[in-house]
């Protein structure tokens, strides 16, 4: 369905017939974290994001999931090979 609230004229997920399902009636404008993604969209009401509709929070515990400009850091051992996460996670509960 088209949105109603910010992004008039755009096909929304969170739209119904009875209006917007997302908490509190609308999507949220980006914050300033998500400058430079790809994913953000301007329209005449400002700039939101394409794939959340509350990017606050996916910025509150760390780096967003979805963010195209946010390099992220890969953890390497001492000689320089990538650690896996999950072998990492067993050996370190095998120690304990």
């Amino acid at each position: 369905m088209e949105c109603q609230t910010n992004k008039p004229g755009v096909n929304c997920n969170f739209m119904t017939r009875h209006g917007c399902s997302f908490e509190g009636g609308a999507c949220y404008t980006i914050v300033e974290q998500c400058e430079g993604c790809a994913k953000v969209v301007e329209y005449e009401t400002g700039k939101f994001c394409s794939v959340y509709p509350h990017p606050e929070m996916k910025w509150r515990k760390g780096p967003c999931n979805f963010a195209t400009h946010v390099k992220r850091e890969v953890e390497k051992d001492e000689s320089g090979k990538k650690i896996n996460p999950l072998k990492a996670a067993k050996r370190a509960a095998r120690m304990r």
